[in-house]
């Protein structure tokens, strides 16, 4: 998919979405308020946020699909991961109160009103939230959109929450008001792991951490006519924006015009092998000159440096 469809794409998607968590967080919210129920509130709160991780998300696409420029020569695709950070980030802020308002809950309790009507929204808010969630989640995974599937899982732990909601209110009804702070609780437990989850996949790709194996570049390096070995590959990026670079050895009597169209055939084998791949840096060496340095051993404190 070009740039622009993909971020086009992933933009709408976005939009779409904040109008229906939006509506969502409102009418929980209202009712939650209207019922004095603190773990309905806080699963408005939930949604609320969800939202908010929607504005966050299409503002860092929208920065993302920037083409790049004297200062940004690979691109601003990071900017997705920015956000991505920011929705968890979000999700924090959102334990923080939930907790305060759980610890003064369990302080001075109150008996929520649960009735047939609170069942009837949070029923319908999950099954919305539902789909939502493996809707955002299956189109993030299919256009490698680590926004996407950020954002599915901030709206999957919003699923946690309703479920959670749903059964401290059979609680309440039987007797156990306790059990209204103790499922807010509960859910600000769901929403942390869910943010150190986002935390750590975003924090892969700013950290450069290596998306492919060695020895799948290096099988399909190797396998280009002309191409003697492989060697110090590297890999970068985000899986639907990866950068890749790698040493080969070609014969050296080969004239730059040979060597050059080899490099060439390397690059196109590995952009049509691998999907996601936006460059491939090709590094040309003689042969005698690789096979001396893997003689030595020299590679292998190639790829430690």
């Amino acid at each position: 998919m070009a740039d622009g469809t993909y971020y086009s794409t992933v933009r709408r998607i976005l939009m779409i979405i904040f109008v229906i968590n939006i509506s969502v967080a409102l009418v929980k919210g209202a009712y939650g308020l209207l019922t004095n129920s603190l773990s309905m509130t806080t699963d408005a709160l939930h949604s609320l946020f969800d939202s908010t991780s929607n504005i966050i998300g299409i503002v860092g696409i929208s920065m993302a699909s920037k083409p790049p420029d004297k200062e940004h020569p690979y691109g601003h695709s990071k900017f997705e991961t920015f956000a991505s950070i920011g929705i968890a980030v979000l999700l924090f802020a959102t334990c923080f109160q939930v907790l305060r308002e759980a610890i003064d809950r369990f302080l001075n309790p109150t008996v929520p009103e649960v009735t047939t009507l609170s069942f009837a929204i949070m029923g319908a808010t999950l099954a919305i939230n539902i789909g939502i969630s493996a809707y955002e989640y299956i189109i993030g995974k299919k256009l490698n959109s680590s926004i996407l599937v950020a954002d599915s899982m901030h709206t999957r732990s919003d699923i946690y929450a309703s479920i959670g909601v749903i059964f401290g209110f059979i609680a309440v009804r039987m007797g156990y008001p306790l059990a209204d702070p103790l499922i807010a609780v509960m859910i600000t437990g769901l929403i942390v792991l869910t943010g150190l989850e986002i935390m750590k996949e975003s924090s892969e790709v700013l950290l450069d951490k290596a998306l492919i194996e060695e020895s799948v570049v290096r099988r399909l390096a190797e396998s280009v006519e002309g191409v003697c070995n492989c060697h110090r590959v590297r890999t970068r990026g985000s899986l639907g924006d990866m950068y890749i670079d790698l040493h080969v050895g070609v014969d050296s009597y080969l004239s730059i015009d040979d060597a050059h169209k080899v490099g060439l055939a390397v690059e196109e084998k590995i952009k049509g092998s691998i999907e996601g791949v936006k460059d491939v840096v090709v590094h040309m060496e003689p042969k005698d000159y690789c096979e001396l340095r893997r003689a030595e051993g020299l590679e292998d404190e190639d790829r430690k440096t």
